[in-house]
């Protein structure tokens, strides 16, 4: 098997309660969120943002991150400002993400399928990708039919996440040629159920749940408050479902039996990918990966700020297989 790892040169940005990055250069360079937040300009344009935005302690224009609701609106408003998602309703129990983390790791993520396509970015709905456990807010395949019209299947186990993927894209009009949503009705299985016979796949994605109980997940929440300089708050980071947050085992345990699962799915998926929380768990699921027989293994750095994390991305096919996939799939883009 051969190993290669990524790495690039980060810069230290300093995040206190209300204060963002001057820059943010931890970014992907294609992320649309890389330029600090024009809070005057996106409130003349959305004024409901308003309320949310005061001028804090150090003399800078900015919400409260520690607060749910704010943070809540001002992901909405970038979706509607960015994406052109203008519906984007789930339920308030379940976890809302950060968009510029979340397109970052898409935007790695076609960065890994130029490399097989002679370094051009394949786009449009050639281009298959499965998001396992996309939560209440279908945000991935959201945002990546957005950037680059990829076909989405995203996966749920729990139905009423599943619910609110379909509103939101019945909401927004996209068809299911577009975007899917399927049902996972086992949750101790990844790809079973999800990809079909007989179909392929040029990309998995998955933001795993990081903690093993509901003990260490409140121990993060409380690491965050600290970061955010605030106190106790009755979010559990900015919301979270239990599933979302919590796996027997943490994310060795999940991560690990998905990469002995990808094994069946070898000869189907040009890629596997998970998001990692802790670089701890890298070596583990390597030597996970190894035993399963993978021809390839990338580890692919990403920062936001102070938060650091990571994607691992494997696959079973070798580099000229690789290349062949990608002309047989892509070679009209």
């Amino acid at each position: 098997m051969k190993r290669q790892h990524h790495s690039r040169s980060t810069a230290g940005t300093q995040r206190r309660a209300g204060v963002r990055p001057t820059v943010k250069e931890l970014l992907h360079p294609r992320n649309r969120n890389n330029a600090p937040y024009d809070f005057p300009a996106l409130i003349e344009r959305y004024p409901e943002l308003g309320p949310f935005v005061f001028t804090n302690r150090f003399g800078s224009i900015s919400i409260d991150f520690a607060s749910a609701d704010a943070v809540r609106m001002l992901n909405t408003v970038l979706l509607r400002h960015h994406y052109g998602i203008r519906h984007w309703a789930f339920p308030a129990d379940h976890l809302c993400p950060p968009i510029p983390g979340r397109a970052d790791y898409l935007h790695y993520l076609a960065d890994l399928l130029a490399e097989s396509n002679g370094g051009t970015i394949p786009r449009g709905s050639t281009v298959s990708v499965a998001d396992i456990g996309t939560g209440a807010t279908c945000i991935y395949p959201l945002l990546g039919q957005a950037e680059y019209g990829w076909r989405f299947i995203g996966s749920e186990t729990e139905l009423a996440s599943v619910v609110s993927c379909r509103s939101i894209l019945a909401a927004n009009a996209i068809p299911d040629e577009q975007i899917t949503i399927r049902h996972q009705p086992d949750p101790k299985q990844f790809f079973t159920g999800i990809i079909n016979a007989g179909e392929r796949i040029d990309l998995t994605m998955c933001n795993p749940p990081f903690h093993s109980s509901f003990t260490q997940a409140t121990a993060g929440t409380k690491r965050k408050w600290k970061n955010l300089g605030t106190g106790p708050s009755a979010d559990l980071n900015f919301g979270g479902k239990h599933h979302e947050l919590v796996y027997p085992g943490g994310e060795v345990a999940f991560t690990t039996s998905m990469a002995t699962e990808s094994a069946r799915f070898g000869r189907q998926v040009l890629w596997f990918t998970t998001l990692l929380s802790r670089q701890t768990t890298v070596p583990l699921l390597v030597q996970q990966l190894e035993r399963a027989g993978v021809q390839e293994v990338r580890t692919i750095p990403m920062a936001q700020g102070q938060k650091k994390s990571r994607f691992i991305a494997w696959s079973f096919l070798s580099a000229d297989a690789r290349a062949a996939w990608s002309s047989e799939r892509w070679n009209s883009v």
